[in-house]
């Protein structure tokens, strides 16, 4: 499909775009609200402590707990990133991490009174949990594999940073993950166009990014590719450009974002402030509605589909299956490291973002989360509905299994035969699922659940049509 048919298609969705704003679904500036990833947002949670957050919780009745690992360490700031890291720092300060990070796995291991964990899927992220020497990823995967009971683990993640897998401690760092049972890597490219790349302050180029993918699929690792879209410096014409060469790196998936300004966690990313210096040089809303579109009609000729929202792969097998534990089926999940978060059953914790104060936690015996958030009824209905809307489909089955009713008597179904009405929304007798035009649409769609409190943006940024997420709830969340 040439450029002309990619855009000519490209202009529904901006039609349906400017629908969304007119019923108040979109912001009417055309900001971008991610939601569906946390519920409440985490900005807002209150202090948590240690008996609030173990309270009448046991492990899941299998066993199975996912985990996800924090290591907060980059070589470069990227523009757009909202997490607090540490950049180019010694190896000293990484081993004094990997110390702590160690004891606060034992440490939990005695919270939950077990020995070992017992994962289905373990995703390692950053940061650039590869920006350590070989020898201390190493030390890592040695003494985290050792407190895990492996023999069911289904996928071992890993996200990365191309110019850690490149050259000989490259190659060592691919050997050793291996050695250890990682079987699938989310490669961070962002851009194959070097110009962007510069000024997304990324630590590689396009030849080192093809040069990381190549090595990762000759090792035989299942091989994701991280894009970004709506970025300072993309037109839809160099958008159009790395598509064309993004299909022919034959990996077994592709994951696109659309660029976050606003931060949605502890740290804003200087982003924002570029924007607001260089507005000239982002793309608009419209034409950031087209590069999304662009992403599905091309990759579609090439066997790629979208088989978790933003997501795209030749075979839905090849999906993160953490991803799915946690944001589709609603599993219980433990977050390990710095600003990392644990997810069990109707509660939400948050480690803290701050290094002193996560150092002084573990040196003390304690757990280092400091906020969190218990959710009563109506708010697990609300998170029960939200995460699994936004990134695949509700499974009425499950959705009882997590929130104790069916989802037809509980407080989100008026909102979903609302929106139904709109053409955005699908159900049948086990399934509730967002339309094609709905999924485009995902994030603002699931925003129409929130609490009015939690919405990110006050009223006057949303038109008042008849989906405007003031007017559709009026529910009020007590806090506890």
């Amino acid at each position: 499909m040439d450029f002309e048919q990619l855009i000519k298609l490209s202009d529904k969705r901006v039609n349906d775009f400017h629908e969304m704003q007119k019923l108040g679904v979109h912001t009417n500036t055309g900001e971008f609200l991610p939601a569906g990833v946390h519920y409440p947002p985490i900005t807002q949670y209150p202090n948590i402590n240690y008996d609030e957050m173990f309270n009448n919780y046991t492990i899941p009745d299998d066993g199975y707990i996912d985990i996800y690992v924090h290591i907060p360490f980059c070589r470069s700031k990227c523009i757009y990133c909202h997490y607090p890291s540490r950049y180019n720092r010694t190896d000293g300060e990484k081993d004094e991490y990997l110390d702590a990070l160690e004891k606060e796995i034992d440490i939990y291991l005695n919270s939950l009174g077990i020995n070992q964990l017992k994962p289905r899927a373990i995703l390692i992220g950053g940061g650039t949990p590869t920006d350590l020497t070989p020898k201390q990823l190493e030390r890592f995967l040695k003494f985290f594999t050792s407190k895990c009971d492996m023999n069911k683990m289904h996928q071992f993640n890993y996200d990365v940073s191309p110019s850690t897998l490149i050259g000989k401690d490259g190659e060592e760092r691919l050997r050793i993950l291996k050695q250890y049972g990682v079987n699938r890597l989310t490669i961070g490219i962002q851009s194959l166009n070097d110009e962007i790349l510069k000024l997304m302050n990324r630590d590689h180029d396009k030849k080192g990014a093809l040069e990381a993918i190549k090595n990762s699929l000759n090792m035989g690792f299942q091989t994701n590719i991280e894009f970004i879209y709506g970025h300072p410096g993309q037109t839809l014409k160099n958008w159009y450009d790395d598509l064309k060469q993004i299909v022919k790196l034959d990996t077994e998936e592709i994951q696109f974002y659309r660029l976050k300004i606003d931060a949605y966690g502890d740290q804003q990313g200087s982003i924002k402030y570029y924007k607001e210096n260089h507005p000239d040089k982002m793309p608009s809303a419209e034409d950031t509605m087209r590069m999304k579109q662009m992403v599905v009609d091309y990759l579609k000729e090439f066997g790629y589909n979208e088989n978790l929202r933003r997501v795209f792969t030749k075979k839905k097998s090849y999906i993160s299956l953490y991803a799915y534990d946690q944001c589709c089926m609603l599993y219980d999940q433990i977050g390990l490291g710095l600003s990392a978060f644990s997810s069990l059953r109707n509660r939400f914790v948050l480690n803290t973002p701050v290094f002193d104060e996560y150092y002084e936690r573990i040196k003390h015996g304690m757990l280092p989360f400091n906020r969190g958030y218990v959710r009563n009824s109506e708010a697990q209905q609300r998170w029960a509905c939200i995460l699994p809307l936004k990134n695949y489909f509700i499974r009425k089955s499950n959705y009882k299994r997590v929130t104790g009713i069916n989802i037809e008597n509980s407080i989100v179904y008026p909102i979903i035969q609302k929106i139904k009405n709109y053409g955005l929304i699908t159900e049948d007798e086990n399934i509730i699922r967002l339309t094609e035009k709905g999924g485009f649409f995902s994030d603002e769609i699931v925003g129409l659940f929130y609490d009015t409190k939690f919405i990110p943006k006050p009223r006057e940024y949303f038109n008042e049509g008849e989906l405007n997420p003031y007017l559709l709830n009026s529910y009020k969340l007590q806090i506890s």
